[in-house]
This record gives C-alpha cells, sequence and structure tokens, in this order.
C-alpha cells in the first residue's frame, strides 16, 4: 500500500467502485466467467496509445484509454492558450483509434482527424478538436463531453483524461545546449521535450501533484489488463505515473499490467536508447509499480537476456512476437498487435480462454 492511500480512498467515495457489490474473493483474483471478455484500461498518448487501442479494440469490447493532458503544441496549444481548456488533440487521436472499421466509423475518423487549410484563424486546427471543445464548453464536463462524442462516432471504448487540468512536462536534460555537454538544463512543454536534444534525464509535471480524473482512477481499479505504452517515453508514457493518484491506483490495482515496448528509439526524447534502458528510466520515475508482461518486438530486441534481466527487475516477464508493419517504417501492425495481446491476456490470464 502507497503513503497516498487516503487521496485514492476519497476518490473512491467521488466514483462508486464497481467491485463494492462482489464478494471478497472477486475483490482479490476477480476470475471471470469463462467466456468473458476482459476489461482493458490503455494509457498513453498520441500515436502510439493509437495503435495500441486500433489492437486492442480488435480482442475486447470492455475498452478504456486514459489519455495525456500536457500536450502545448500545434492545433491543441493554440485552444489551450486561448481558451484555457485541456488540450484536446491526444483524446481526439485515441476516439479515432476507436472507431470501427465499417463506413461509419472509418468516415467519422477521417472528419474528426481532418485539419482545416486556410490563411486564417482556421489553419491547422482539427475538427474534432474543435468538436471536443465546443462540447466542453456547452456541457462544462469532460467525462460526459467525450462520452458523447464516443456516442456520436460509434466508438468502440471510452476516452478519458487522465487529469482534468491542463499540465505543463517539464524535463532535465542533459547536453540540452551542445557548447555545453555536462549541463544539465530545464526543457519546459511537451512539444519541446519531445524533440529536444541531448539527453533527458528525468521529467516532472507542473502541478508537481494534479489531480487524477476519478473515473480514470475507478478504471485501472477495476480492470482485468493495464496496458501502459507504446508511445514517446518522457512526454506519453511516463506522465501517467506522475500523477499521484493515478499511481496509486496502478500501484493497487488487481489488474496485471503489461508495457508495450516501441519498436525504435525516437530521435530528440530517447535517441541511443536500448530496449533495456527505457525499463530502466520508467522504474526510476516509479519505483514502486511492478509489471507483469513488457511486449516487444521481436526483430527490435538486440540482446534478449539484457532486456530480460531490466523486465524481471520490474516483476515482469517478457514476451516477444512480430508486431511491426512489414513496409519497414516503425509503426505497430494493428492485426499482429493485437495477436500478441490476445495472447499475452490468455496466457498470462487467470483464466481462459477469454472468447
Amino acid at each position: 500500500m502507497t503513503q497516498r492511500t487516503p487521496r485514492l480512498s476519497r476518490l473512491r467515495r467521488m466514483v462508486p467502485d464497481a467491485r463494492a457489490g462482489r464478494p471478497a474473493e472477486a475483490r482479490g483474483a476477480r476470475p471471470r466467467r469463462r467466456g468473458a471478455q476482459p476489461k482493458v484500461v490503455a494509457l498513453g498518448g498520441g500515436m502510439g496509445l493509437s495503435a495500441s487501442l486500433a489492437a486492442l479494440r480488435r480482442i475486447t469490447g470492455d475498452l478504456t484509454a486514459v489519455v495525456t493532458v500536457a500536450d502545448d503544441g500545434g492545433s491543441s496549444g493554440r485552444l489551450r492558450d486561448e481558451l484555457g481548456v485541456l488540450p484536446p488533440g491526444d483524446l481526439r487521436k485515441a476516439l479515432a483509434a476507436l472507431c470501427g472499421d465499417d463506413d461509419w466509423g472509418q468516415t467519422w475518423a477521417r472528419v474528426i482527424q481532418h485539419r482545416f487549410q486556410s490563411q486564417g484563424d482556421l489553419h491547422e486546427h482539427a475538427v474534432g478538436n474543435l468538436l471536443i471543445v465546443a462540447l466542453w464548453e456547452q456541457l462544462g464536463d469532460h467525462v460526459q463531453a467525450l462520452d458523447l462524442v464516443g456516442k456520436l462516432l460509434g466508438a468502440h471504448g471510452r476516452v478519458l483524461p487522465m487529469s482534468a487540468v491542463p499540465l505543463e512536462l517539464q524535463a532535465l536534460v542533459k547536453g540540452h545546449d551542445p557548447e555545453r555537454p555536462d549541463d544539465v538544463d530545464t526543457v519546459r512543454g511537451q512539444a519541446t521535450v519531445a524533440l529536444t536534444p541531448g539527453e533527458v534525464q528525468s521529467v516532472h509535471l507542473v502541478p508537481n501533484d494534479p489531480p487524477a480524473v476519478p473515473e480514470a482512477v475507478a478504471a485501472v481499479l477495476d480492470a482485468d489488463w493495464v496496458v501502459l505504452g507504446p508511445g514517446s517515453w518522457f512526454s506519453s508514457v511516463i506522465p501517467h505515473l506522475l500523477v499521484p493518484e493515478l499511481l496509486d491506483a496502478l500501484t493497487e490495482t488487481k489488474a496485471r499490467r503489461v508495457l508495450s515496448l516501441n519498436l525504435a528509439p525516437q530521435p530528440g526524447e530517447t535517441e541511443g536508447f536500448s530496449p533495456q534502458r527505457h525499463l530502466e528510466v520508467l522504474g526510476r520515475h516509479a519505483p514502486k509499480l511492478a509489471l507483469d508482461v513488457v511486449l516487444a518486438d521481436v526483430a527490435a530486441v538486440p540482446d534478449r537476456d539484457s532486456l530480460t534481466e531490466a523486465a524481471e527487475r520490474l516483476g515482469a516477464a517478457v514476451e516477444l512476437a512480430p508486431v511491426a508493419r512489414t513496409d519497414g517504417t516503425p509503426r505497430h501492425d494493428p492485426e499482429l498487435l493485437a495477436a500478441a495481446y490476445d495472447r499475452i491476456f490468455r496466457m498470462h490470464g487467470r483464466i481462459g480462454p477469454w472468447r
């Protein structure tokens, strides 16, 4: 149990625990009846989370995305600065990824991802960003508005922000100034951190104790599986571990936790990182968090023994699978990634098969 248990208890009072009426044994291992779908919560942001959601919606109908809200670039950054709202961009991308493969889903996915091209103020604004912000202003409730957008799109899952306040990401970066390679500077803003030269040492959020969205905490506590990653490691994955109430939930949940690694280091943010180094920096930011499975692409792991050792230090087993597209780009194939998740859920779940 973490030191922030009273804070987590307060959140539980705000959002009824879906497990409250279950017998004691169900609140422990919580086995599900044969044939039931797993409850899955995926955490992240940007294209990495979108890849995970596009895969997960193929294998479960009980899916919740918990999305970072520290973006300060592009259309999201402009709306955030002008209106003081949460940055909607990563939330929009998650909703688009949850759209179905039928004509309705794919049409709406294209619509909300469409960006205006003009010489005026609408230039590069995404339709989905404007729709989300409009509903926030109309309804005055982040969660209710996102649920309504999901209903309109026919989304195969729910999208929630990790916090209800806009966050600023700050990083300590060694060698950010090439003329001072040994100095450590503070770099501010998610968009800047994601492309920063130098070596990112650590990241933190401002405010440094942001409140979690209660529904996001409740989803994590009631999940069968929590999926973290892939995505920009310091700007999309690790920020979830910097929200105290969310970290408490991730630590306390009876769900199994799988970490999905990236296919390649990200220029700037994780330049030169090995797969095992990704695990090491995550462990430094959340030393009390244990994992169950680390998923990596079989072709992206040059040193399997070192990755296995790093995963074992976090309590996890390593699962290697072909999950990359075959076109040579460092992008996940949704069908292959879905197959890998499905196999992990069956092999490492408490009962099976799910379907």
